[in-house]
């Protein structure tokens, strides 16, 4: 089976189970009335029926927008149940361990689970205003003293242009980034979420991006599975440097970037850290990779400063502890070595969802000195 039917089948598969744990383990033990119970269970098979709307979407980009709105939340109100399933297990054992009389169990439980139900409303509500807001501005100083004069540099991450990412999205975030005055501007990753060639009207909005040093690129992951070679190729059409296993002199220092580490499993466009750093001048390096667990692939290089994105920050709280086991920073701003510093982008977009709760998109202003 191909990877392209792999992938919609197994959603389906984890959101249906989802979805059944939701209603067999949660909706069914609520202390509310048959009528709520009712409306509830309705709830469930509508956003599961949404779900399947949003993979069909995946694959047919002519849905209305604010369809693909809808059936997108469906998928950020998955998750929620989800984490909603772990947290009742624990509140059920709860109610079930206290040693109360039966009325006052009774009324306990009622109360409990309407404050469950509250809490979950208040969960999905928070995160899709928080999905909805404009990306803000992160500026931070990386103080390693190596310059006479800050480098500014720009970053964003994480796109996804594709569906609810669209050329005013694009045009507007390309307004924000100018009125930055930055010297070079970087983008490490996942810029698009479909072909290039249903893309064009968007993407082509990042040719008005203005740096001192210019514009520079890695591919993420979500390119490859959409023509990394076109999407690359056209990048490089807009002006923009693609920084595919190699570096470029900016004078006060070094740019280097590299292929993601999905390239390893795609068979080809795969990180080479030796080929970036082939003869290297003895100068401030600035490494590009879209995933932050590259780190580990470094072979001895030692970068100055390492700019990542990919985790999204984790999205939607709490699945930043599942990226976690992935990746060894999630967000913000690390020490690596002595004077050696890594920052990892939360993404200027979304993926999925256009939910976020504990991490706000983001366009990141790095005073590099």
């Amino acid at each position: 089976m191909s990877l392209k039917l792999l992938f919609p089948l197994l959603m389906s598969l984890l959101f249906a189970a989802i979805h059944y744990l939701a209603f067999s383990r949660v909706v069914r033990r609520l202390h509310v009335s048959r009528q709520s119970e009712r409306a509830l269970r309705f709830f469930l098979i509508f956003n599961f029926a949404g779900i399947v709307l949003y993979i069909v979407s995946r694959y047919f980009h002519h849905f209305p927008e604010w369809l693909h709105y809808l059936v997108s939340l469906s998928v950020g109100v998955g998750f929620v149940l989800f984490v909603s399933w772990l947290l009742y297990e624990l509140v059920h054992l709860l109610q079930r361990a206290l040693p109360l009389d039966p009325k006052r169990r009774n009324l306990f439980k009622r109360g409990s689970d309407l404050a469950f139900l509250a809490a979950g409303s208040a969960y999905i509500g928070g995160a899709t205003l928080e999905g909805a807001k404009a990306p803000s501005v992160v500026a931070l100083t990386v103080d390693q003293g190596r310059f006479q004069h800050p480098i500014r540099i720009v970053q964003i991450s994480d796109m996804h242009i594709g569906g609810l990412i669209d050329a005013d999205f694009v045009r507007q975030s390309v307004e924000t980034i100018n009125a930055l005055s930055p010297d070079l501007v970087v983008i490490t990753g996942d810029l698009t979420d479909a072909p290039i060639e249903e893309l064009r009207e968007a993407v082509d909005a990042l040719r008005l991006l203005r740096s001192r040093l210019g514009t520079f690129y890695v591919p993420g992951n979500h390119e490859y599975f959409h023509g990394v070679e076109a999407t690359m190729a056209h990048l490089r059409s807009l002006g923009i440097t693609v920084l595919g296993n190699v570096h470029v002199d900016l004078g006060d220092f070094v740019i280097c970037g590299v292929y993601d580490v999905f390239g390893w499993r795609y068979g080809s466009f795969a990180p080479d850290i030796r080929a970036a750093t082939q003869n290297l001048p003895d100068k401030p390096t600035l490494l590009l990779a879209h995933q932050p667990r590259f780190i580990a692939s470094l072979e001895g290089f030692e970068p100055s400063l390492m700019l990542c994105g990919h985790t999204h920050g984790g999205q939607i709280w709490p699945f930043n502890y599942l990226v976690r086991l992935q990746q060894p920073y999630v967000k913000g701003l690390h020490g690596t070595g002595e004077n050696r510093h890594i920052y990892v982008n939360s993404g200027i977009g979304f993926w999925g969802p256009p939910m976020r709760l504990g991490s706000s998109a983001e366009i990141t202003l790095l005073e590099w000195t």
